[in-house]
C-alpha cells in the first residue's frame, strides 16, 4: 500500500508540473506572437535606403529563421516529455517488478541510460535541423556568385563528356550518344565543328588545344578517335544576365525538359572521317585523354584494361590491366608522365611512366562502390568519386586513407578541379551540381530551378581558369551544355 500511494503521488505531482509548464509556454508564446508582429510592421513601414527587393528577401529570411526555430523548440518541447514520461515509467516499474524492489544505483543506472539515448536524439535532431537551415541560406547567398551565363544547344541525346581547349583558341567541346562530338564558341554559344565518324556514343572528348587542333573522342564502338580542326571564332556578342535572384528551387520532371532539337547551325561544317583510329580495345572505350606534350594518348575501355598509344602511327605501346571490373574513366597529369584509372571495382590505380624502363602502379582503396572518376590537382593530390556517394582527397605519399573526404545525398559522376583555386567542381545523379573546397567544405551549390540549371542527371563538369565569361562547364542527359561565371573570390570569402 505505501509503495502505491508512493507511485501515485509522483505520478499527480508530473501531471501538474506537465501541465503547468504547457500552461506557461502558450502564454509565452502567444506573448512573443504580439511582440514580433510589431517590429515587422514597423520595419516594413520604415524608410529605407535599401531596395524593396532586397528589403523584402531580407524580411523572408527572417521568417524562415523564426520558423525554424519554432520548430526544433516544439520538437525540444516533445522530446523533453518523453523523458520525463519515460522516467515516471521506470520509476514506477523499479518500485515493484517480480514482487522485489530495484535498488536505487539500478534504477538511477537504468533511468541514466534511457536519458542518455533521448539525448543523443535530441542532439541529432538539432544537428540535422540546424544544417538543413544553414543549407538553404547558403543556397540563397551562392546565386550572387553562380550565375548561368550560356547554353549550348544543339544535340540530339544525352551529353556524355564536355572539356575545353587548354590553348587558344579556347573552344569548348561535347560528346554525346547521338554519335556525335560538337566544339561551340564560348562567347556565342554557335557550334564551330561536328565531327561524325563514330559509329557508336561519343563518350569522352577531349580538346587538346595544341596549335594543330588535336581532338580526342572516346566511343561506344571500340574505338578512339582523333581529328583536327580549324575554326575563326565569330565576334562575341554582348552578353544578357541569365540569373534569376531570389527564384525557388523546384523539381522537374522529363516531361518539362526543352526541346532542344535542331538547333544546330546548318552552316556549321562536319567532319565524317579521323586522322587516326585508336582500335585495340575489346568493349566500349569509356574514356580518352592526352599525356602532357600530346605525343601520346591514354583511353580506358569495358575491357578492364587501358592502353597507352603513340599518337603519330596508333601503334600501342602499353595495354595497362589489373583492374578486376570495367573501367570507368582515365586522367593524365597535367605536367608530368602519370595517369589515373578508375573502375568499377571500387579502385583506381596510379600509373607512372617518368621512367621509361619502370612503369609502376599503385592502388589506391577507399570506396565501397563504383570509382566513377578519379583526377590529379596541384602538387601530389588526387581526388576520386564514387557511387557510394563520397568524394576523397589523397595524397599519392600516403595512399592508406584519404586526407579528405566529403559526403553527399547522390551519386556523383564526373568530378573536376580548378586547380589554381583548389575547387571541385561536384556533378550529381539528382541534377545538382555542388562546390567544395580540397579540405571538404562546401562553398556553393549551382542555381537549380524550374528555368535554369539541368533538368536532368549531370554527367560531367569542367573548369576553364582563364575564360574571362564562362569558368565553369556541365552537360547533362538533358541533351545541353551550360557555360557558369563562378566569382571565385567572393565564393572564398563567403567561405
Amino acid at each position: 500500500m505505501p509503495t502505491e500511494s508512493g507511485s501515485c503521488s509522483t505520478a499527480r505531482q508530473a501531471k501538474q508540473k506537465r501541465k503547468s509548464h504547457s500552461l506557461s509556454i502558450r502564454r509565452t508564446n502567444s506573448s512573443e506572437q504580439e511582440r514580433t508582429g510589431l517590429p515587422r510592421e514597423m520595419l516594413e513601414g520604415q524608410d529605407s535606403k535599401l531596395p524593396s527587393s532586397v528589403r523584402s528577401t531580407l524580411l523572408e529570411m527572417f521568417g524562415q529563421i523564426e520558423r525554424e526555430f519554432e520548430n526544433l523548440y516544439i520538437e525540444n518541447l516533445e522530446l523533453r516529455r518523453e523523458i520525463e514520461t519515460l522516467n515516471e515509467r521506470l520509476a514506477a516499474e523499479g518500485q515493484a517488478i517480480d514482487g522485489a524492489e530495484l535498488s536505487k544505483g539500478q534504477l538511477k543506472t537504468k533511468a541514466s541510460h534511457s536519458t542518455s539515448q533521448l539525448s543523443q536524439k535530441l542532439k541529432t535532431t538539432y544537428k540535422a535541423s540546424t544544417s538543413k537551415l544553414v543549407s538553404s541560406f547558403k543556397t540563397t547567398t551562392s546565386r550572387a556568385v553562380c550565375q548561368l551565363v550560356k547554353e549550348y544547344i544543339g544535340h540530339r541525346d544525352g551529353i556524355w563528356d564536355v572539356s575545353v581547349a587548354r590553348t587558344q583558341p579556347v573552344v569548348l567541346g561535347t560528346a554525346s550518344a547521338d554519335h556525335t562530338a560538337l566544339l561551340w564558341s564560348i562567347e556565342t554559344g554557335r557550334c564551330l565543328v561536328k565531327y561524325a565518324g563514330h559509329m557508336g556514343s561519343g563518350e569522352r572528348q577531349h580538346v587538346h588545344g595544341s596549335p594543330d587542333g588535336g581532338v580526342l573522342v572516346a566511343s561506344g564502338d571500340q574505338t578512339a578517335h582523333i581529328w583536327r580542326y580549324a575554326v575563326q571564332l565569330p565576334t562575341p556578342q554582348p552578353v544578357a544576365d541569365t540569373n534569376i535572384g531570389g527564384e525557388d528551387e523546384v523539381e522537374c520532371s522529363d516531361k518539362d525538359e526543352a526541346d532542344v532539337d535542331g538547333d544546330v547551325s546548318s552552316d556549321c561544317p562536319t567532319i565524317r572521317a579521323p586522322l587516326t583510329s585508336l582500335k585495340s580495345h575489346q568493349g566500349v572505350v569509356i574514356a580518352a585523354d592526352w599525356l602532357v606534350g600530346g605525343k601520346q594518348a591514354v583511353t580506358a575501355s569495358w575491357d578492364r584494361t587501358a592502353n597507352l598509344y603513340d599518337v603519330e602511327t596508333a601503334e600501342l605501346l602499353h595495354s595497362l590491366t589489373g583492374h578486376d571490373q570495367e573501367l570507368t574513366h582515365c586522367c593524365t597529369h597535367p605536367t608530368q608522365r602519370l595517369v589515373v584509372t578508375s573502375s568499377r571495382d571500387t579502385t583506381f590505380r596510379l600509373w607512372d611512366f617518368r621512367d621509361p624502363s619502370i612503369h609502376s602502379v599503385n592502388v589506391f582503396q577507399g570506396h565501397t562502390d563504383t570509382v566513377t572518376s578519379a583526377v590529379f590537382t596541384v602538387g601530389d593530390n588526387v581526388v576520386s568519386g564514387s557511387d557510394d556517394r563520397t568524394v576523397k582527397v589523397w595524397d599519392l605519399k600516403n595512399m592508406r586513407s584519404p586526407i579528405a573526404t566529403i559526403r553527399t545525398d547522390s551519386a556523383i559522376n564526373r568530378i573536376n578541379v580548378c586547380v589554381g583555386q583548389k575547387i571541385i567542381a561536384l556533378p550529381h545523379d539528382n541534377r545538382q551540381v555542388r562546390l567544395f573546397d580540397m579540405s571538404g567544405v562546401r562553398l556553393a551549390r549551382l542555381p537549380h530551378s524550374n528555368r535554369q540549371g539541368h533538368r536532368r542527371m549531370v554527367c560531367c563538369s569542367a573548369w576553364s581558369e582563364d575564360h574571362p565569361m564562362c569558368n565553369l562547364f556541365t552537360c547533362g542527359f538533358d541533351r545541353q551544355a551550360i557555360g557558369w561565371n563562378i566569382n571565385i573570390p567572393a565564393l572564398l570569402q563567403e567561405k
